[in-house]
């Protein structure tokens, strides 16, 4: 019948293991900002380069983040920020946001007066990713206009 033969195309390639490959390093920064015992730790951890804690939000790091975005050399972090509000949100509000431009997104949970915004910003650090995002519901207080961050993540790898 057929013969088995020896393949034309050979290659001295080979996939490198598992222990070779270059660990990817998932980095991970998250606070509940709901416990109003925070250590001193805790709020310099989150207080960004320009005195705000970034659950209060800085529109420096708004704008900083939005120049950062030419920087390819700066980790992109995905940043989720849950907060509430005083008032439902506009769901015409909630639109507008997704046509932004930089990526951000306002959805709201199944639970009433509870929101989740997230977005992808270049920053230095966590907290100036966090700093920023928050920093923009304050540069467009339109959307909301009183809002209580209580959780905060942000995640580069």
């Amino acid at each position: 019948m057929w013969e088995r033969r020896d393949p034309i195309i050979t290659s001295n390639f080979s996939r490198p293991s598992e222990d070779q490959r270059p660990a990817r390093r998932r980095v991970t920064e998250a606070a509940i900002l709901s416990n109003h015992d925070q250590s001193r730790a805790d709020i310099a951890q989150w207080t960004c380069p320009h005195g705000q804690h970034a659950g209060h939000g800085c529109v420096t790091c708004y704008h900083a983040t939005a120049e950062a975005e030419a920087d390819p050399a700066l980790p992109l972090w995905e940043v989720a920020v849950w907060f509430t509000s005083a008032r439902p949100v506009p769901i015409r509000a909630l639109h507008d946001v997704h046509r932004h431009g930089r990526q951000f997104a306002i959805d709201q949970p199944s639970t009433p007066l509870v929101y989740l915004l997230s977005g992808q910003v270049r920053a230095a650090l966590g907290v100036e990713a966090v700093a920023g995002v928050v920093g923009y519901l304050v540069q467009n207080q339109h959307i909301v206009d009183e809002f209580v961050v209580t959780e905060i993540r942000a995640v580069h790898s």
